[in-house]
């Protein structure tokens, strides 16, 4: 069934995907607006020095912050991808999604207690959490299937790590420090404007992948039959933890543990926003040659010099953001494992849907409950229990990615053509 849906995916490629310069721009402008979400789902986690003494919050509410919104994005992600899929409209979803979200940063730079600021990160990801899986259906459907881990990779990473974690710390603290952390909620609120106009006025509704009735359409629940998605959803679980934790908890951690100046702090997790920038093609490029199991598992273990470079390393803050740009290496796998594997390993038709899925997952059992976890351990053991379970996190899914079934399609392709030569001779 596998080598069917495989080209089935290709004859829908073929016969709806558009030119190469408009394949370009889709993937450029879906990336740029998760760029400019990922910067507003981040802007708290960055402004946390200011906005925690102001008011008054512990680091179990810390962690709440970014459980809730994560609680909200993952039903959202579910919801949002499942009803795309069936409808066919995916355009006016990422429109209304990004207005609504810029709406919710706005908010949060209003918020006066705990409980409103809560409420707004609800809100938020409410407003975000179908977004990507619903980016991801229209790159499936405009871009050819030999560049789709690349596109993916560019989508999902590039913007959200160069805005959302590169200029984010860069621009954010200094306003805070210039004229309050509020000020960093309302700059953050202003480009999606922008960039839901470009989605609306240059943007086609793409079009669906087509059917073909020797292969009919594998149900969610046969997807979830396959190895590599059921293993996917687990990463997710697990590295979306990773993530999350280390947003919420490591600029408390270098300014109040390790003593670093914000402006310090700012510009080592602008690190990481570099390099999942570049790694946005990168680690994408290189899964598409050599295969999408080999680099999530030497990504995914090279993980764990990040929370061990914070935790032991004392000498310069340049070698610390050396330490901290390859551990972050890992994001690169993001999209991997949200949507690209999932995708060759069943039904392109159902992108939307498992993106939303494995993401939904990861954000349940991982964003959810991974921040409380860890502000719960930060209070009682301090601020470097939050990096041991960051370490612990991608060891496991090191370790899980030892199970995947390679999906790239060159790579299966030519193992195909080595069999079938084989079987010849």
């Amino acid at each position: 069934m596998r080598d069917g849906q495989m080209k089935d995916a290709g004859k829908a490629a073929a016969g709806t995907v558009a030119g190469g310069g408009y394949q370009v721009w889709v993937t450029a402008l879906l990336s740029l607006n998760f760029g400019i979400l990922f910067f507003d789902r981040n802007a708290l986690n960055f402004l946390m020095p200011f906005v925690q003494p102001d008011l008054h919050l512990s680091n179990t509410q810390v962690g709440m912050f970014s459980s809730a919104l994560s609680l909200t994005w993952a039903l959202s992600g579910l919801a949002v991808g499942r009803i795309s899929d069936r409808l066919g409209s995916r355009k006016p979803v990422v429109v209304v999604a990004t207005l609504a979200f810029c709406l919710c940063s706005f908010v949060s730079g209003m918020a006066s207690s705990f409980m409103m600021l809560l409420g707004a990160r609800l809100l938020m990801g409410a407003a975000e959490g179908g977004v990507m899986p619903v980016s991801h259906s229209m790159i499936v459907s405009e871009v050819a299937p030999e560049r789709r881990g690349l596109a993916m990779g560019v989508a999902q990473n590039l913007g959200s790590n160069l805005l959302g974690s590169g200029l984010a710390p860069i621009l954010l603290v200094p306003v805070a420090m210039a004229v309050g952390w509020r000020g960093g909620f309302y700059l953050a609120a202003a480009p999606g404007l922008i960039t839901a106009a470009l989605i609306w006025f240059t943007l086609r509704e793409p079009p669906a992948p087509a059917d073909d009735g020797d292969h009919p359409r594998v149900t969610l629940r046969e997807a979830f039959a396959h190895r590599n998605v059921v293993l996917c959803a687990v990463i997710s679980v697990l590295l979306v933890s990773y993530l999350v934790v280390c947003w919420a908890f490591m600029p408390l951690f270098l300014t109040k543990h390790r003593g670093f100046a914000p402006e310090t702090m700012s510009w080592l997790m602008a690190t990481l926003g570099i390099s999942a920038g570049i790694g946005s093609f990168v680690v994408p490029a290189i899964s598409d040659a050599i295969g999408r199991r080999p680099v999530m598992i030497f990504f995914a273990f090279l993980g764990v010099i990040l929370p061990l470079g914070g935790l032991y390393y004392n000498g310069s803050p340049w070698i610390l953001a050396a330490i901290f740009f390859f551990g972050w290496g890992l994001n690169g796998l993001f999209p991997m494992f949200m949507a690209t594997i999932p995708s060759e390993s069943v039904d392109p038709r159902l992108t939307a849907t498992l993106t939303g899925v494995v993401m939904g997952t990861g954000e349940v059992l991982g964003g959810v409950l991974s921040p409380f976890l860890a502000g719960t351990l930060a209070d009682g053991w301090g601020l470097s229990a939050p990096l041991w379970l960051m370490l612990v996190l991608t060891i496991l899914a090191g370790l899980c990615a030892l199970g995947l079934v390679e999906s790239a399609p060159r790579i299966v392709a030519r193992r195909s053509g080595a069999v079938g030569a084989a079987a010849l001779t």
